[in-house]
C-alpha cells in the first residue's frame, strides 16, 4: 500500500501532539522499578510504548518487541535484574540492530544474557538476577540508549554503577533526560567530566504526566518551512522541556521559523529570513537530521550536517536511504566523509512519479510527507511505519488540509 498525498495551499491548523515517546519509555522502566501504584498519565499511543506496557504487564515468557529498539535495549536491562527468565525477539530488522555493547556490560556487572542466534544480536535470553554493579567503561559514540538503559537499573545494583564514557559523547541531550525523570523520582547522579556515579538508592513512587514529543513537533516546523502561508499551533509542548529535541526551536530559526510559547503550547511563525548554506552538528539531535535533509533541499539551501553516527543503526541506514530517496525528487546528496551527509546544490533529474520508500522507519515517512507542499504531491510507501512513533500523523494531516488517497503497489 501506498499512499498520494496531495498539498493544500495553506495550513491553517491546531495540533494535538503525541505525547512523548522517550519519555513515556523511560517513566514505564522507571514506574516499573518503583513498584508503584501511582498514575502515568497522557503516555504515548505508539508501537514502541504498547510493546512496552504489554512487556511490563502481560507476564509473558516470550516477548516479541517488534521494531522497537528503544524496548529492545531497556527490557534487556530491567529483566537482567528482575527474579524469572525470558525469551526477547523482534522484527528481522531487530535481528540485525547491535546489542553486543550492552550485553557485554550486563555480563560484565554479573548479569546472564544469552544469544540465541547470531551473537552479538537479538534475539536474547535473559535470566535475572541481582546485578553486583560497579564500574564499567563504554564508547561513548555509541547509541545512548545503551547507557540510558545501564542507568535506570543502576540504583537496584548491589554496588551501585559507575559509567567512564570514552571518545567523543554522542546524544547527550538523552543521557540527560533519563538522568532527569530517574531524579523526578528520588535518584540521585553525579555527571563529572565522562563518569557517571549512581550509588544503590530506592526509587520513590512519584504521580507524572507524559509532555507531548518535540520529535514530532519537527514535522510541523517543516511545514511551517516549506508553505508559503501557514498558522499552526502545537499544543502540549514545553518551553523547559528534558527533551533534547526541543533544540529544534533554535535550528529552525535558521530556516525562518520562530517559536512563540502559549499556555496550551507554541504557535509558529514565519520570516523571509534564512540562512544561505546550512551547516550543523546532528551529534545530539540525530532523530532530526532526516527532516532537515528534506526541508533544506527543497527550501534550495545548501548543508553540510555532521555527527550522524547513530543513524547508521536506527531502523534503518538513514544517510543510506537519505541518498536514495532524495535522488528520487532530483537531489543529489553525498557522504562526503564517514558520518557527514552533504548537499551542494548539485541536482539530477528527479523521477517522473517519485515512490518513496520508508525502509520500515516511521522518520522516513513523516520526513518526507511534507515535501508535497514544494511538489504539490508526493507519493509514501508503507505510510502505516508512522505508528511506531505517531500514530494520527495522517489524520493531523489531513485537519491541517491535506488530501490523501490509499493506492495499491
Amino acid at each position: 500500500m501506498k499512499y498520494l498525498i496531495q498539498a493544500p495551499e495553506a495550513i491553517h491548523s491546531v495540533v494535538q501532539l503525541p505525547a512523548s515517546k522517550s519519555i513515556s519509555n523511560r517513566a514505564l522502566i522507571i514506574h516499573a522499578l518503583c513498584n508503584s501504584d501511582s498514575p502515568l498519565e497522557n503516555l504515548s499511543d505508539c508501537d514502541d510504548t504498547d510493546v512496552m506496557i504489554a512487556a511490563l504487564t502481560q507476564g509473558k515468557s516470550t516477548i516479541d518487541i517488534k521494531a522497537a529498539g528503544t524496548a529492545m535495549r531497556f527490557l534487556t536491562a530491567y529483566l537482567a535484574q528482575q527474579p524469572g527468565e525470558w525469551i526477547l525477539t523482534g522484527t528481522e530488522r531487530m535481528k540485525n540492530r547491535p546489542i553486543r555493547i550492552l550485553f557485554d556490560a550486563l555480563r560484565t556487572l554479573g548479569g546472564q544474557p544469552e544469544y540465541l542466534e547470531k551473537e552479538g544480536y537479538p534475539p536474547l535470553k535473559i535470566t535475572g538476577t541481582t546485578l553486583k554493579g560497579g564500574t564499567i567503561t563504554l564508547d561513548g559514540s555509541i547509541s545512548s540508549q545503551y547507557i540510558s538503559a545501564l542507568l535506570m537499573i543502576a540504583p537496584k545494583m548491589h554496588n551501585g554503577l559507575k559509567i567512564d564514557l570514552s571518545g567523543t559523547v554522542i546524544s547527550k541531550p538523552y543521557i540527560h533526560l533519563t538522568l532527569s525523570l530517574m531524579r523526578e523520582f528520588g535518584i540521585e547522579s553525579n555527571w563529572t567530566g565522562n563518569t557517571i556515579s549512581i550509588a544503590p538508592q530506592a526509587y520513590k513512587p512519584t504521580p507524572f504526566v507524559v509532555e507531548s514529543d518535540w520529535s514530532a513537533a519537527s514535522y510541523w516546523y517543516q511545514m511551517a518551512a516549506l508553505c508559503d502561508e501557514q498558522e499552526i499551533e502545537l499544543l502540549g509542548l514545553k518551553e523547559n522541556s528534558y527533551q533534547g529535541d526541543a533544540r529544534l526551536t533554535e535550528i529552525f530559526s535558521l530556516l525562518g521559523i520562530t517559536t512563540h510559547y502559549t499556555e496550551r503550547g507554541v504557535l509558529l511563525r514565519k520570516q523571509k529570513e534564512h540562512c544561505d548554506r546550512f551547516v550543523y552538528d546532528f551529534v545530539d539531535q540525530p532523530d532530526l537530521a532526516q527532516t532537515f535533509v528534506v526541508t533544506s533541499a527543497l527550501m534550495n539551501i545548501p548543508f553540510r550536517f555532521t555527527g550522524l553516527q547513530s543513524l547508521k543503526i536506527k531502523e534503518t541506514d538513514r544517510i543510506h536511504a537519505l541518498i536514495e530517496e532524495m535522488k528520487k525528487l532530483g537531489y543529489r546528496l553525498r557522504e562526503s566523509e564517514e558520518n557527514v551527509l552533504e548537499w551542494n546544490g548539485e541536482r539530477c533529474t528527479a523521477e517522473e512519479v517519485p515512490v518513496i520508500a520508508t525502509y520500515e522507519d516511521h522518520r522516513m515517512a513523516m520526513a518526507f510527507a511534507p515535501a508535497a507542499l514544494k511538489l504539490k504531491e508526493i507519493r509514501i510507501e508503507d505510510p502505516q511505519v508512522v505508528s511506531k512513533s505517531y500514530p494520527n500523523y495522517w489524520e493531523n494531516l489531513k485537519q491541517a488540509g491535506f488530501t490523501i488517497h490509499t493506492e495499491n503497489i
